[in-house]
């Protein structure tokens, strides 16, 4: 039955099916094949419905309502005018100053795509300008934006908390020393690229024009100080959070910097409406497809097949972070979060590994797999805000996946790295 779903899965992607009907036709065989009809249907659509009851997702359209404001306002340009005004002098320092307003914007919006248009935007044509190849900026960019995916708030670990019962306070602070890990990885490998390459350096900012800029950015710097304060000074929870996000927003573009007007609104809430609505109905089909596999008990026999039971706690995370590495290759990374996470969950829990370590992986994995071709989505995302071919998309992608690779390995080697500073928010010994 597992390979007759798989089978009806690909099958239907490669018929240029939307993800969300693969997942339903894969799941509703399943559940017609184990309870002989459709008299009982009612029950997988109580599981999908119960897949979207939980309290936590609704940090999702907020974070998403929240990003949509920013992305159309001055929250990114403020953010990235102050990062050039103290690094972009520096030899590679343009690159470095995309890397690091790709992580600060990541700890606003919390989407690895509205990071792509919002940073790569003001960025790409002075990265050209300055003699840096379109190929190196490209990847650069689409890679940088996967830092939003660990840095908090993070859709995807709101998804991964939400599936596997994990604190999501605990995921969003793991991801902070992983994220800013890969900044300095991705610093250094500009760094060498722009010697290498003998890329001139830019004009070094006056400390008044400094001081201008961060006076600038301030405002939109407190939105992870609202988002890791307020969560882990018990002010509010992560949900609440979120809701917190989307008034900080809303004062800050509609009021304080009054970029936009009360007639936006209506394109802002319709977009946020729509894409809210695609990912709660991956999650809905998501749960209903992992009811069904873990009812028929296919992910036991999956991961006894491979031999990961008998694996020790650093083989099941290499595989884990394997599986999903591949798997949003082709595959929305929601969608891969929802099938593969309870796959491994018996592995999980026999080792004893710890899930929040777990989930940072996981997040990483597939941020990877979202810029990784074939079919990673800020590939496509990059593709069409910048109206570049494919090819010259990937082009410059292997060394940032290569980074990216060994940050993950770093991560499993040295744990630490994700669970210092929950160790220490938490009051537990790290």
């Amino acid at each position: 039955m597992a390979t007759t779903m798989m089978l009806i899965m690909i099958g239907l992607l490669l018929l240029g099916f939307p993800m969300m009907v693969p997942l339903i036709a894969a799941a509703v065989f399943g559940f017609v094949t184990m309870f002989d009809g459709f008299g009982q249907m009612g029950t997988f659509i109580q599981q999908m419905m119960g897949g979207i009851r939980p309290a936590s997702l609704i940090a999702v359209p907020m974070f998403i309502l929240a990003a949509d404001i920013m992305t159309r306002g001055q929250s990114a340009d403020r953010l990235i005018n102050m990062v050039m005004a103290f690094i972009g002098h520096f030899k590679g320092g343009l690159a470095i100053s995309t890397a690091t307003s790709c992580t600060l914007f990541g700890a606003v919006s919390g989407s690895t795509q509205a990071t792509v248009v919002a940073v790569g935007s003001p960025l790409r044509p002075k990265m050209l300008k300055a003699g840096y190849s379109d190929p190196f900026t490209l990847a650069l960019i689409i890679n940088a934006s996967d830092i939003a995916f660990l840095i908090p708030p993070s859709i995807g670990m709101i998804i991964y908390g939400v599936i596997s019962g994990t604190s999501i306070a605990e995921l969003f602070i793991a991801g902070i020393g992983p994220g800013v890990l890969i900044l300095f990885m991705f610093s250094i490998y500009c760094l060498i690229y722009a010697y290498k390459n003998n890329v001139p350096t830019e004009e070094k900012a006056s400390w008044g024009q400094r001081a201008v800029s961060v006076r600038d950015a301030l405002w939109p710097l407190f939105f992870p100080v609202i988002i890791v304060g307020g969560i882990y000074g018990g002010i509010f929870s992560p949900t609440e959070a979120a809701a917190v996000c989307v008034l900080y927003a809303f004062l800050l573009e509609f009021v304080v910097f009054r970029e936009l007007k009360l007639t936006d609104i209506y394109r802002i809430a319709k977009s946020t409406g729509l894409i809210t609505a695609v990912v709660f109905i991956l999650v809905a089909v998501g749960n209903g497809f992992s009811w069904i596999i873990s009812f028929a008990q296919i992910p036991q026999a999956i991961l006894e097949a491979v031999g990961v039971n008998e694996a020790g706690p650093v083989g099941v995370l290499v595989a884990i972070c394997v599986a999903f590495f591949i798997a949003c290759m082709f595959v929305d990374p929601i969608v891969v979060i929802l099938v593969l996470t309870p796959i491994f969950a018996p592995a999980i829990q026999s080792t004893g590994l710890d899930p929040v370590l777990v989930g940072v992986l996981i997040t990483l994995q597939v941020a990877i797999g979202s810029a990784t071709p074939p079919f990673g989505c800020d590939i496509f995302t990059a593709i069409a805000i910048f109206k570049r071919p494919y090819l010259e998309v990937i082009r410059g992608t292997p060394p940032f996946i290569f980074i990216l690779v060994a940050a993950a390995g770093l991560i499993i080697a040295f744990p630490d790295i994700a669970l210092f500073l929950r160790d220490v928010a938490s009051g537990t010994d790290p």
